[in-house]
């Protein structure tokens, strides 16, 4: 037994695949899980509970909070800020030891904070599974622990129930499922006994998945999987799955390794050279230390978290919320954004956009006979009943009465009501468009006429309503007959012999701000693909509405047949995707990812948290349900990509400012410890003493606390921005030598030029490195010349201020106590004639070393040229106005 049940549901548990249990027919499932159709008895219940588990679709996440720490204290960045803190105790310099451990710890406890996002995203899908259901057991109904149903349990449902599981229909009454959950589209879907022929979950009529609700009728349901092996379970594994790393951790790791080679090199040459030169000493050993500990960028943790939370503030102003604060540079790296059309090219909601005729023309009285069906049709309501009645009501619908109706069910699709105006009375049929013109044996021309309907204009509306659905429209069907003037009961056999009048259709309009929010994306170099669970021709309609251009198409089937290898290849060039599962939106998302992009997806559902979760940074909407809230990074507050085009420049901004960090300061520090080096080769002393040594790189790192508050290039905000590794190397390569040139200069001038002394030379030459440190920060911030780019006032105070203080430190008494001496005034003169001609040549060498490659992928220059190349009607602006029917 277990063994045929195990054959139809361990597929179930198998990431990218489900089987399609809903293809059986109802005797083949209950044959192949052994059940029967009053239910198990207690005992086989047991047994298979042993053997599959509790049904727990939704699994929690713990991780000690000595695993977590061990993980982040792991990072190659964070071991060398802590190996310098305890070298730095260790030779009593303890006040570095305190603030190095305390900028660690603080980003350390930020980032621990932010990974409680995934356990209460586990814990937003356990409110979204039913607690109890009523399971046939032992030949009688009880009200069990959703836990403890198993597969081959038979379900009883009614309106009002959360599914406990997946399975089939056995048998049905009107049975309505609410399936927003997983596919995130608004419309109920009938539920009835199968088999479906369809492999795709959107085919499957007659299966029920667990966490969806009935909203209408009964329904007796086989369950053929539960616990992990669900849908639901699948979703709720892929939120708790160990992804790869983001853009932004990617990024910091290979600046840690690219620092750890840096001071490992330049350390072990000091070691080297003074042992040659003069012997193993403590104070060549201090010396060494200090130039590891002048390479650390102690302040990077702290520069980094504070201009993310200026970027997050800034963010918050334009309704964007951060959830994880290094979100915010993986969306201005983002270079592919994924996105369902519900909610963001749309609307979100059924909107009755007008009715027409038989000869497609717009059509007054289908719109006045549907509206009047939808006022008096007693029984449930659905919501295109309540979208019809959301318009005002036209002025001859006034006078008529209710006598009696049928109301709607599932066998009939259809609902009908029996009304009186001026002593005339007449039965208005409403329903699905197959389900009433198959009734009707006359048609109503637009001036009122009736004539007979022959197989030919049946055909030609079949046509015309095969056509309006390919629009991705919604129809409801509207025809009349007249009844006797005494009829006051109406019944199944009236219900034929009708005249169609026209239809009603539906739409879930599309923003008039999508078309422009897109070509804002674009622009900014970001390649929009959109996911959706709908079919192409809806999907396809929708983007020749709102004109955007896309290029290639692929379907769930078609996913479902490649490999993981094979769909990377072909993502690239596909912008559509249509009836994807919820599994398929996250392979989607992976396959980009694993092609060098860096992936964005907003959605708002349950069925899109794996891809939410799968992407570099997730994106969900305010109106969205917990589950897709609680898996995102960051929440749009306006479900409009407008608002997500304004996050990606703050993005960029943000991690313009980082890059700025990081471009001085390992540039700068490792010139300095390299002319140290170099220096220490030649001189009979060291160029600066240990502590010397860190208080250069103290003011120095004090001097850039304004970054966060600057500017960026707009350049810089024209397209994604990503770190690399090879820009910041050359960087360093280019401009920490150029300093060390001219500080060697300043080596020859004081040693043999002005013959100073120990003292004198520490002091002039502490005086030449921070000046021209901190001054040199005006010049690298910005690619474009010092003079077009004003630094923002913040930038300025602190970097002059810190300049301020290392002067009034060196050439004032106040020196004495760190070692400095008095300089005489040519020595000065000197020294700021050297400064003056470094800050020139860094501003000529920096277009050099500031050169970067565009980061723009070819799918996004494929999309410039398919905004400028487009169709005239791709190209125009969405007007805002409904399309009409």
């Amino acid at each position: 037994m277990n063994g045929a049940i195990d054959a139809a549901t361990a597929a179930l548990a198998r990431k990218g695949e489900q089987p399609a249990f809903w293809t059986a027919s109802n005797n083949d499932s209950l044959r192949m899980l052994d059940a029967r159709p009053e239910g198990l008895t207690s005992a086989e219940a047991r047994d298979r509970l042993d053997h599959y588990g509790p049904n727990r679709a939704v699994v929690g996440l713990h991780r000690s909070l000595i695993a977590k720490l061990a993980k982040r204290l792991s990072e190659p960045l964070i071991a060398i800020l802590l190996i310098a803190a305890g070298i730095s105790g260790a030779t009593g310099d303890w006040q570095s030891f305190v603030i190095i451990l305390i900028i660690v710890f603080f980003s350390i406890g930020l980032d621990l904070a932010q990974e409680q996002k995934a356990e209460s995203a586990v814990e937003a899908l356990k409110r979204s599974v039913a607690v109890t259901a009523s399971v046939r057991r032992d030949g009688k109904v009880e009200e069990l622990p959703v836990k403890d149903i198993v597969p081959g349990d038979v379900v009883e449902l009614r309106a009002g129930d959360l599914v406990p599981a997946d399975g089939i229909v056995l048998s049905g009454h009107g049975a309505l499922a609410n399936e927003a959950i997983l596919t995130g589209e608004p419309y109920p879907v009938e539920k009835r006994p199968g088999p479906a022929s369809g492999s795709s979950p959107s085919d499957a009529f007659n299966a029920l998945f667990g966490g969806t609700s009935m909203v209408g009728g009964e329904a007796l349901m086989l369950v053929a999987a539960t616990g992990a092996a669900t849908r639901f379970g699948a979703i709720s594994a892929s939120v708790l799955a160990k992804e790869p790393p983001t853009a932004f951790e990617r990024g910091v790791h290979a600046l840690g390794m690219l620092i750890l080679r840096l001071t490992g090199f330049l350390v072990l040459f000091v070691l080297l050279t003074q042992l040659i030169h003069h012997g193993l000493s403590l104070e060549s050993f201090l010396f060494a230390v200090a130039l590891a500990v002048g390479l650390t960028p102690e302040l990077l943790p702290m520069v980094m978290t504070v201009t993310l939370a200026r970027g997050a503030v800034r963010m918050a102003a334009s309704k964007v919320v951060v959830k994880r604060l290094s979100a915010i540079h993986d969306l201005g790296a983002m270079d592919v954004l994924c996105t369902d059309k519900t909610g963001t090219l749309t609307e979100a909601k059924i909107v009755h956009i007008g009715s027409f005729g038989a000869d497609g023309r717009d059509s007054a009285r289908a719109a006045q006979f549907i509206r009047l069906n939808s006022r008096f049709a007693s029984g449930m309501r659905s919501n295109l009943d309540d979208a019809i009645l959301a318009g005002a009501p036209a002025a001859d619908e006034d006078g008529w009465a209710h006598i009696d109706d049928l109301p709607f069910d599932f066998e009939r699709r259809r609902a009908s009501v029996l009304v009186s105006h001026d002593g005339e009375r007449a039965l208005v049929t409403k329903g699905a468009p197959e389900a009433v013109l198959s009734l009707c044996t006359h048609v109503e021309a637009p001036d009122g006429a009736v004539s007979a309907l022959d197989e030919a204009q049946r055909a030609r509306i079949a046509v015309l309503l095969d056509d309006k659905g390919r629009q991705g429209f919604r129809l409801l069907a509207v025809a009349r007959r007249r009844m006797r003037a005494d009829c006051r009961q109406v019944g199944l056999s009236d219900e034929a012999g009708l005249v169609f009048i026209g239809c009603a259709a539906f739409l879930d309009p599309p923003k008039a701000s999508a078309t422009e929010a897109v070509a804002r994306l674009v622009k900014a170099g970001i390649c929009v693909k959109i996911i959706s669970g709908d079919a192409a021709p809806v999907v396809q309609h929708l983007v020749e509405t709102l004109g955007l251009p896309t290029r290639g198409l692929m379907t769930g089937e078609d996913i479902s047949r490649l490999s993981e290898a094979a769909l990377a290849a072909r993502v690239g060039k596909t912008d559509l995707f249509v009836r994807v599962s919820p599994d398929q939106k996250s392979r989607i998302v992976r396959a980009l990812r694993r092609r060098g992009h860096t992936v964005g997806f907003i959605g708002d559902g349950i069925n899109d948290a794996p891809a939410i979760h799968a992407a570099d940074v997730g994106l969900s909407v305010e109106g969205g349900t917990d589950v897709g809230r609680e898996a995102a990074d960051i929440i749009l507050l306006a479900p409009d990509l407008g608002v997500l085009a304004t996050g990606v420049a703050e993005g960029r901004r943000t991690y313009a400012n980082i890059m700025k960090y990081v471009r001085m300061g390992t540039s700068s520090n490792f010139g300095n410890m390299l002319s140290m080096a170099l220096a220490s080769l030649v001189l009979p002393f060291l160029p600066l003493a240990p502590l010397q040594i860190l208080l250069n790189n103290l003011l120095y790192d004090l001097s850039e606390i304004g970054i966060p508050f600057d500017s960026a290039d707009e350049e810089t905000l024209a397209t994604p921005q990503v770190w690399d590794m090879k820009s910041v190397l050359r960087f360093t390569l280019v401009m920490g030598p150029l300093s060390s040139l001219f500080d060697i200069a300043t080596f020859v001038l004081l040693r043999w030029g002005f013959g100073a002394d120990v003292a004198v030379f520490r002091t002039a030459w502490f005086v030449e490195s921070i000046a021209t440190q901190i001054l040199v920060i005006f010049i690298i911030r910005t690619a474009r010349p010092l003079w077009t780019s004003r630094p923002h006032p913040v930038l300025a105070a602190t970097s002059l201020g810190a300049l301020a203080v290392a002067l009034i430190l060196a050439l004032t008494p106040l020196g004495g106590f760190i070692g400095f001496a008095a300089l005489p005034l040519p020595i000065l003169a000197a020294i700021t004639g050297i400064s003056l001609s470094y800050l020139a040549a860094a501003e000529i060498l920096k277009r050099f070393a500031m050169r970067s490659k565009s980061h723009a992928p070819a799918g996004q220059l494929a999309h410039a040229r398919a905004i400028e190349h487009a169709p005239a009607i791709q190209r125009t602006r969405h007007s805002g106005k409904r399309p009409t029917a």
